[in-house]
């Protein structure tokens, strides 16, 4: 079976706007191997479609174990810095974007503001292999579920900029609860701290507060069976996407025209706060979050 070597060495939302993507390079009777940080190696195996990982520590690190390597795809960005990064591993054939520094390159062109499971479907498909963008599903972990059917409230982002305000947060989080549904706050252990004040706001226990207490597999699990997801981190919101899981996300300053959940699934809303996060209002997540609970989940 021929190899394709795909660069992907951003984060979890980034992992799975390209699944569709890594899918068909699968179907297409490609051996995918991911290059990607190491701690995404068991979330790109849920998808399926890759049968290795390579861990990568940066977007300019990327070592090859030897192997003859048939095919490069280059899902990192436009290049061309990253389409040096897998040309240096000297594949029979590379598919890209094009790029005006690389004249012989002959791929798609780039489009600034397009969706990102749209452009990786794309590139694919411009090359040759078939990509349906909403082939966007998970397996679910064999892991237990920390909480079964409860909201999941994540208030943390990669980022701090664009940070939907913790109070605001812990307001839904304490509206959540007294409709009386069962309420938790995830996050990274980094943001354990973050995510203990919005319980405390919210009249939470700490017994409540998942963050830094659960892996990236037990998240997806939680996600998983969650009730609903609120978020203001595009890689949760994927993750509540990939499982059909119903979600309110604050989408500052990325636009959920590039990363939001696919149109025609009311049981996901992306609700755009442009520059300023804070213009988007608690009595706004609080309709939005009763309204995907309503809608009806195929």
């Amino acid at each position: 079976m021929s190899v394709a070597l795909v660069l992907r060495a951003l984060g979890v939302g980034e992992l799975l706007t390209a699944v569709p993507a890594l899918r068909a390079l699968h179907r297409g009777g490609l051996s995918v191997v991911l290059a990607a940080p190491g701690g995404l190696r068991d979330l790109a195996l849920l998808s399926g479609a890759v049968g290795g990982v390579i861990p990568t520590r940066g977007p300019e690190e990327l070592v090859w174990d030897g192997r003859r390597l048939d095919l490069a795809v280059n899902m990192q960005g436009r290049g061309p810095r990253s389409h040096h990064l897998v040309m240096d591993l000297h594949p029979r054939r590379l598919w890209a974007f094009a790029h005006p520094s690389l004249p012989r390159l002959k791929g798609p062109t780039w489009r600034e503001h397009e969706h990102e499971v749209a452009r990786w479907c794309r590139l694919v498909t411009w090359y040759g292999s078939r990509a349906d963008p909403g082939d966007l599903g998970l397996a679910v972990p064999h892991c237990p579920n920390p909480a079964p059917g409860a909201v999941v409230i994540h208030p943390g982002r990669g980022r701090a900029a664009g940070r939907w305000p913790h109070e605001r947060f812990a307001e839904v989080a304490r509206t959540m609860a007294a409709d009386g549904l069962p309420v938790v706050v995830t996050g990274s252990r980094r943001e354990r701290p973050l995510a203990l004040l919005v319980a405390a706001q919210a009249r939470l226990s700490p017994r409540d507060v998942l963050a830094g207490r659960v892996s990236l597999l037990e998240l997806c699990a939680l996600v998983a069976g969650a009730r609903l997801v609120v978020s203001a981190d595009a890689g949760v919101a994927q993750v509540a996407t990939a499982y059909g899981t119903p979600s309110v996300v604050v989408f500052a300053p990325e636009s959920p025209a590039r990363w939001g959940p696919p149109a025609g699934r009311p049981w996901h809303r992306a609700l755009a706060g442009g520059t300023d996060p804070a213009a988007v209002s608690v009595a706004q997540v609080v309709t939005a979050a009763r309204e995907v609970l309503s809608a009806s989940v195929p």
